[in-house]
């Protein structure tokens, strides 16, 4: 096993960003993030699972939620494979936050705190140029003047990251650098500049978990790594059956049409094998929910 958590894996992406011992980690990361905008001192873990405001509906669990020492709410999720309709979940998520801050009774004044959601993206935006950061804001389409503050979207793409150690010149370039390479690191780098580094080493440190954590985190990774050889092995069969498709119609539409086509089935095929896996290992709905895209009824037909 690697000598660093993965932070790909759910568990282990909880263990370095969502405690209390590791908050210092999250601060910095988050300053990184928006340097020059604002300076973030001190952070207040929320509980993370938003409850459906009726019975049929649906609740939300983040990633990590918490409010910052002037009242901000920041989401930060890590996201491993692009799902149907991700940025409008995306917006969905955030949306809750703000109608959360809503107080019962004649005297609240629509006073609400602004929301920022960090996402970490194992691949790239579907209909966006490749690009490591898109930042999403509300503004006036003419003139591109802020129009409201309370809503900022913040999309991070680390397959786009190709900096080493040593071109990495802001904080935020080294902790991108670190999380996109950390499984791979015998040592942890930018030590000897930022003392927030010594600490990620101790904390990222698979030896140096408890038990139950070892324990999670290695059935956290169980399923990450799951998930990748299904998404694999479905890309390799859709596109086979794509090209096998494409040869028996023997025209440019028909093998392009039939490469689709299998991608497509592909897809699903493996999603429905990945959310299987995730229900055998005793995940909540909810939490497959999440990760897969796909409906409590299917889900419960598994």
């Amino acid at each position: 096993m690697s000598r660093f958590i993965n932070p790909y894996s759910d568990y282990g992406f909880k263990l370095l960003f969502g405690r209390e011992v590791s908050k210092d980690l999250l601060i910095d990361f988050l300053n990184g993030l928006l340097v020059g905008e604002r300076v973030i001192t001190d952070l207040t873990f929320l509980n993370n699972e938003q409850l459906p405001e009726y019975q049929e509906g649906r609740g939300i669990i983040y990633d990590v939620y918490c409010t910052t020492d002037t009242g901000e709410k920041i989401i930060v999720e890590m996201q491993n494979r692009s799902q149907i309709n991700f940025k409008d979940r995306a917006l969905f998520y955030l949306s809750k936050a703000i109608v959360s801050q809503g107080v019962a009774g004649s005297g609240w004044m629509f006073d609400i705190k602004a929301v920022y959601g960090v996402f970490f993206m194992n691949f790239l935006l579907d209909g966006e140029e490749p690009k490591l950061r898109t930042d999403v804001i509300l503004s006036d389409r003419d003139t591109g003047r802020l129009f409201s503050d309370k809503l900022r979207q913040i999309f991070i793409a680390l397959p786009v990251f190709e900096k080493d150690e040593e071109q990495c010149e802001t904080d935020f370039d080294r902790w991108i650098y670190v999380l996109k390479n950390m499984e791979k690191l015998e040592r942890m780098p930018f030590k000897a500049r930022k003392a927030v580094f010594e600490k990620l080493e101790e904390i990222a440190d698979v030896g140096a978990l408890s038990k139950h954590d070892r324990e999670l985190y290695e059935n956290s990774l169980d399923v990450y790594r799951t998930h990748l050889c299904v998404m694999e092995a479905a890309k390799l069969e859709g596109l086979e059956k794509g090209r096998k498709e494409g040869r028996e119609e023997g025209l440019e539409e028909g093998r392009e049409e039939g490469r689709e086509e299998g991608r497509e089935e592909g897809r699903e095929e493996a999603k429905l094998e990945f959310a299987a896996k995730l229900k055998s290992d005793g995940m909540s709905f909810d939490a497959i929910m999440k990760y897969t895209g796909l409906s409590l009824d299917e889900i419960k037909a598994l």
